[in-house]
C-alpha cells in the first residue's frame, strides 16, 4: 500500500506543471499580441501625423509631387491714392502666382490689361485702408478677382449672364472654373 500514495503524489505534480506552463504560454501570447497591436496603432498614428504635416490631403506618400509654383512679377507701380488733397502715394510691387508655365504664357498676353486694372483699383483706396492688414488682404483678393476677368471671371463678383449678385452664386461659379492666376503676392508696399 505504500506504493499507491507515492503514485498519486507523482501523478498530481505533472498536472500542476502543465497548468503553470499553459498559464505562462497564455500570458506570453497576450503580451506579444498586445505589443503588436500597440505597435500597429502607434505606426498608424505617426503616418497620419506625417500626412497632416505634408498637406493633410489624405493621399499616400507615393503620390506625384506637386510642381513648383510659377511666379510672374509685375513692374513696380507708384500710384496716387484717393486721400483728400491727393498728396499720398503708394509704391507697390506685385507678383502674380500662376498655376503652371502654360498659364504664365496666357497671363502674359493680358498683362497690360491686368496692370491697368490694378492701377485703377489702387487709386480708389486711401492710405488709411492700405496701412491696415485687412486693407492689404482685401486689395490682394480684388487684384486676384481682376486678374480672372480676361479669362471669363467677373470683376464685380456678379454672374454677368444671370445678373445674380449673391455671394453664394459667384463662389460656386468661381469654384468650378480654374483661372490661371491663383495668388497675388506683394514684393514691396510703401505708403507715403
Amino acid at each position: 500500500m505504500s506504493a499507491k500514495p507515492e503514485t498519486v503524489e507523482v501523478a498530481k505534480a505533472p498536472a500542476k506543471n502543465k497548468k503553470v506552463l499553459l498559464i505562462i504560454v497564455g500570458a506570453v501570447l497576450v503580451l506579444i499580441l498586445g505589443g503588436g497591436g500597440a505597435f500597429f496603432y502607434v505606426s498608424k498614428q505617426r503616418a497620419a501625423a506625417q500626412d497632416g504635416e505634408e498637406g493633410g490631403s489624405g493621399k499616400s506618400a507615393h503620390a506625384a509631387p506637386k510642381a513648383p509654383p510659377i511666379y510672374l512679377p509685375l513692374d513696380t507701380m507708384v500710384v496716387n491714392l484717393a486721400d483728400p488733397g491727393g498728396e499720398k502715394v503708394v509704391q507697390v510691387g506685385i507678383t502674380l502666382e500662376v498655376s503652371d508655365s502654360h498659364a504664365s504664357d496666357k497671363v502674359k498676353a493680358y498683362l497690360p490689361t491686368i496692370r491697368s486694372g490694378v492701377l485703377m483699383l489702387i487709386s480708389q483706396r486711401t492710405s488709411e485702408e492700405l496701412l491696415k492688414q485687412e486693407g492689404k488682404e482685401k486689395l490682394a483678393k480684388d487684384i486676384l478677382r481682376l486678374a480672372s476677368v480676361p479669362f471669363g471671371g467677373s470683376a464685380t463678383g456678379r454672374d454677368e449672364k444671370t445678373g445674380s449678385g449673391s455671394k453664394k452664386d459667384s463662389d460656386k461659379k468661381e469654384a468650378s472654373v480654374e483661372y490661371p492666376v491663383v495668388g497675388v503676392l506683394f514684393s514691396s508696399f510703401i505708403v507715403q
